[in-house]
């Protein structure tokens, strides 16, 4: 008993000594550059993706579902002893303890083997961008630029071009492929071993509200898979910025365009520019809506059967759950270095106006 005792006593000073490392590391954005992001992290990341990213489907998903179970167990068996009268103050202090200690050894290990990148420098120090305040007029600018590119791509998007990405496999492999790509011009996004799988929740995902995310604990990137066909390539090049260890979603959504826009095909550069158009016309709609509009009118019709179809797509989903999965998703995301919560997201527009304004409207 002194020794099972001693055991427990070891486990709990050591979860509390980690976390108190992890803090304090987290305190610094030059030591979670320096020695974790391009550290410990890059090492566990790509174990992580040799180990697992052969197999065709998500083990990190199982994994949930396993969680899922043993929570739902564990629940019942609580029920059941509170009916019987056999839930004493001895059980109680026994299952809070176990309970605190779990929730210790969880975030020592997300943190420990992840969300430390929620600390890091990230791309504006990578390229030297300032994350300023931008103007009416900056926002302006951008949707006009991203209308163009939009457009030009719609023009060249081919319907078999789609579907020659209707294969997941194929989807997956091409997402990989063009952080290859990227990484000749951006050394910093070069990648290796892929482990891209479709989601097992993946319908589910359509009724929380969720396109994609990356699983810490396993190091694949899970895509949606029943997305529609204009944003898929972009959801799975972002989830693969979260495995390069871009973990705030405005820096995985810039990422994501660095790489795309990149890659010799035009589904998935029709893709990025998709997705950058409605977060930046989204922002240009708050400050001057009629604008926004005139913009959406002058949109390709491609471009614009694919917003409705989009939109369509969703409303088929919406429930009375999904606000409130919402709010503690923007709850997580505030208390991970993302003030702003679910609009997170769209403090890409941010990235993309300082990225033209320091390198010309070209880059974009």
């Amino acid at each position: 008993m002194r020794r099972k005792g001693l055991k427990i006593r070891v486990g709990w000073i050591t979860l509390v000594v980690l976390v108190v490392i992890i803090k304090v590391i987290s305190a610094n954005s030059e030591w979670v550059e320096r020695y974790f992001t391009y550290g410990l992290y890059p090492v566990i990341t790509t174990v992580l993706r040799f180990l697992l990213g052969w197999i065709p489907f998500s083990i990190g998903d199982i994994l949930y579902i396993l969680v899922i179970i043993g929570a739902v167990y564990k629940v019942i068996r609580l029920i059941k002893l509170i009916r019987r009268k056999q839930f004493s103050k001895q059980y109680a202090y026994r299952f809070i303890g176990k309970a605190v200690f779990l929730i210790l050894l969880v975030y020592v290990i997300f943190y420990g083997s992840w969300g430390l990148n929620y600390s890091r420098q990230g791309i504006a120090s990578q390229l030297q961008l300032s994350e300023q305040e931008y103007s009416t007029s900056d926002l302006d600018t951008l949707v006009g630029l991203l209308s163009n590119r939009l457009n030009g791509q719609a023009q060249l998007l081919k319907p078999a071009m789609r579907d020659s990405f209707k294969s997941k496999q194929n989807l997956f492999f091409n997402a990989s492929l063009l952080y290859k790509i990227a990484g000749t011009k951006y050394p910093f996004l070069s990648y290796k071993g892929y482990s891209v799988k479709p989601s097992l929740f993946s319908y589910l995902g359509n009724y929380m509200g969720f396109q994609g995310y990356y699983n810490p604990f396993t190091g694949e990137a899970q895509v949606n898979t029943t997305v529609p066909a204009s944003v898929a390539p972009f959801v799975a090049s972002h989830e693969i910025a979260h495995q390069l260890g871009y973990a705030k979603e405005s820096e995985a959504n810039f990422v994501g365009f660095l790489a795309c826009r990149l890659h010799p095909s035009v589904h998935f550069k029709y893709s990025v520019y998709f997705d950058m158009y409605h977060y930046a016309v989204r922002e240009l709609a708050f400050a001057d809506s009629l604008k926004a509009k005139s913009y959406d009118s002058t949109l390709h019709p491609r471009a614009k059967k694919d917003i409705a179809d989009y939109i369509e797509f969703y409303k088929k989903y919406r429930n009375p759950i999904e606000p409130y999965i919402d709010r503690m998703y923007s709850y997580f995301l505030k208390a991970n270095n993302q003030p702003k919560g679910r609009r997170s997201y769209n403090e890409v527009v941010t990235w993309l106006i300082a990225y033209y304004k320091k390198y010309g409207k070209e880059v974009i």
